[in-house]
């Protein structure tokens, strides 16, 4: 069974070189430890903070870079750019009128890196 994710939580993404936290809002006054997150939790740099460098090719500034060093790839400041909501979160359980979000879901980044969660925040609830 997966676990509730929380604000606080310890995420990684694929294309970035350092792991990031969430931030969630305490707008859906859900707390496990802190604001319980749900699958609209998505927005760059209010919900998903930076990963540090980015290195993906896809990424126009690392593209634009590398170009300029001769195709040595070279890394710039990640900054996520997310298209959709965490995917697929819980089936039963809503936080706010959706889906809570379990350490499970996934979030993919435009700059196609995909986002886990490493550490949900906290240990002691568990949703399907």
């Amino acid at each position: 069974m997966a676990m509730q994710v929380c604000s606080g939580a310890t995420l990684k993404c694929s294309f970035g070189v350092a792991p990031s936290l969430l931030v969630v809002t305490p707008i859906n006054r859900v707390l496990t430890r802190t604001p319980d997150a749900n699958i609209l939790d998505n927005k760059p740099l209010v919900n998903i903070m930076p990963f540090g460098m980015c290195l993906s090719l896809a990424n126009p500034q690392v593209a634009s870079a590398t170009a300029a060093a001769l195709g040595v790839l070279t890394p710039m400041p990640c900054v996520p750019v997310i298209p959709a909501p965490w995917i697929p979160g819980s089936p039963t359980v809503l936080i706010g009128k959706s889906p809570a979000l379990n350490n499970l879901s996934k979030l993919m980044c435009a700059w196609a890196g995909v986002i886990t969660v490493i550490n949900p925040g906290q240990t002691t609830v568990f949703i399907p």
